[in-house]
């Protein structure tokens, strides 16, 4: 069996599209070449920043995407050939606009801070995706948000700790936290689950800005 890995490494360049919540979207993310080097780096803030943590990736709607807690988006190449099997279609890597498409990395219960060794790149895992129109229009399936949602089998988005280049195929060397907050509880608990909200509140394992924005989502929904 072949420890945890990147199978491929995606980018995508900004496209308008009907179904973009912001002037383009990129989406639809292709794989690097085999061998090809592709730098990592903390892209800074959301508003004002570098955008994407992958170099030579776009970001076309900066109000949502991007920035630091949302540097790099990683999916399980597991995930996807299950969704292969619901939908009947292939899913090549990419296709989530995933920038890493991994193997071996159970991306649904990653836990929150847990870290990822890519050679000399260091990631940390920050918050699950939260599924929007962008991508139910570029699925092209009925539906997709709440079935994607449903599923929660969101992948990982990820902070850079240290930055540096990578390379399709590089081992990842997974350190979990000693908390059981998982991206899944994380994921529930920012669509509305109070029980799930609690949880993941109390153990205080978020982002202090991720803390805060859950915070104020749950006061919001009490009032």
């Amino acid at each position: 069996m072949q420890p945890p890995h990147v199978l491929s490494v995606n980018l995508g360049k900004g496209v308008v599209q009907p179904h973009a919540s912001g002037p383009t979207t990129a989406i639809d993310k292709g794989p690097v070449p085999a061998g090809s080097l592709v730098e990592i780096r903390d892209p800074g803030p959301k508003r004002g920043g570098l955008g994407s943590g992958v170099v030579g990736d776009d970001i076309g709607d900066a109000r949502h995407h991007g920035g630091s807690r949302q540097a790099v988006y990683a999916y399980a190449r597991e995930d996807q050939q299950w969704w292969e099997e619901q939908l009947g279609r292939p899913i090549p890597p990419g296709t989530f606009g995933e920038n890493l498409t991994t193997v071996g990395i159970d991306t649904t219960h990653a836990r929150i801070g847990e870290v990822w060794r890519l050679g000399d790149v260091v990631l940390r895992v920050e918050v699950p995706r939260i599924p929007c129109a962008t991508f139910a229009g570029h699925m092209g399936v009925r539906g997709w948000v709440k079935k994607f949602a449903d599923e929660g089998r969101t992948g990982a988005y990820l902070s850079v700790v240290t930055p540096g280049a990578i390379t399709p195929g590089v081992e990842v060397e997974v350190e979990r936290p000693d908390h059981d907050i998982d991206l899944l509880l994380s994921f529930r608990a920012a669509m509305g689950d109070p029980e799930a909200a609690a949880r993941v509140l109390g153990a205080r394992v978020l982002h202090p800005d991720e803390h805060a924005w859950l915070a104020d989502k749950v006061a919001r929904r009490s009032r």
